[in-house]
């Protein structure tokens, strides 16, 4: 084959890949110009949203910049009421009574709950005072002696010597037994302190049964009567205490001899203004219990 001959054979091969190419590019130029046309969408969409939002803020600070002017007027009396502040009213859902009443229970039952378990507790302390019986009379018993304060029978011999001045229809006197030591850091422990402050400080009771401990918790010469001005020949008067150690006592009250030490005494408390009481009611309380003070001398003293 001569030149001439292959130059004619290979012509086509060449238009074929010219063809090739072309379309090649024309394909390629056709993506540019859809992916820069999809590109100039995309930021004009940008723009128009950031456009709106702009116009959006605007807005906004525009009403709210109004609204404050409108209060400020208000609150300076320009104004009465505000046309541009207005209070959006929710709308009203209609329940049936069954839905109010569900929802009423739903939305306090933490309330409701706390309610009734307080009711319950206020029940038991209404009928506890009610059915429990009211003293008589109250006799503080100060000084630790575990013994005489919650194991005689103290609280049923004075009973038997006080008169039913309530008229219940019973006989009784409550001993409030304080376990006073006079060593700060055990009664404070045992916030022993604070209910005997309590007790000496209001007019309940004026009969003290105690030991040397109340020596240190009052002022005797202030607080309690001289007995031996009352009773100067009774041999177990001791200025303001009669001094039970050398009595019945511990015989009338059910225990051994030996829980009653030398130091245990009964007394009684001047009236007098105390901080929860005034004088007269300690006066009234003295003038009821006084009597019976006296029958546990006699009584003693035989």
């Amino acid at each position: 084959m001569n030149d001439k001959d292959k130059k004619e054979a290979a012509a086509p091969e060449d238009e074929k890949l010219h063809i090739t190419k072309s379309i090649f590019q024309t394909s390629r130029e056709m993506q540019e110009k859809a992916d820069e046309e999809a590109r100039k969408k995309r930021e004009e969409a940008q723009r128009k949203y950031r456009e709106r939002q702009k116009k959006a803020a605007e807005a906004h600070d525009k009403r709210l910049e109004q609204e404050r002017l409108e209060l400020l007027k208000m609150k300076t009396g320009v104004i009465e009421e505000s046309e541009t502040i207005r209070e959006e009213e929710p709308e009203k859902v209609k329940q049936s009574l069954g839905q109010r009443i569900g929802s009423f229970f739903y939305l306090n039952k933490w309330w409701l709950g706390i309610a009734c378990v307080l009711v319950f507790i206020g029940g038991i302390l209404v009928y506890d005072l009610v059915t429990k019986p009211r003293p008589d009379m109250i006799v503080l018993m100060i000084g630790m002696n575990q013994e005489l304060g919650e194991q005689s029978q103290l609280q049923d011999y004075l009973s038997e010597l006080t008169p039913d001045s309530n008229n219940n229809g019973k006989q009784f006197a409550s001993v409030y037994y304080i376990p006073y030591t006079g060593v700060e850091k055990e009664d404070f422990v045992n916030s022993v302190p604070q209910k005997l402050t309590a007790e000496l400080q209001n007019s309940d009771s004026v009969i003290i049964i105690g030991n040397k401990s109340v020596d240190s918790a009052i002022t005797i010469e202030d607080v309690l009567v001289d007995l031996s001005e009352l009773y100067p020949d009774d041999p177990h008067v001791d200025k303001y205490k009669f001094m039970l150690k050398d009595t019945s006592f511990a015989e009338k009250v059910g225990v051994d001899k030996s829980v009653i030490s030398d130091d245990w005494f009964i007394a009684i408390r001047k009236p007098q203004d105390l901080v929860y009481s005034k004088k007269e009611n300690m006066q009234e309380t003295y003038d009821k219990d006084f009597p019976v003070f006296e029958a546990i001398i006699r009584d003693l003293s035989e």
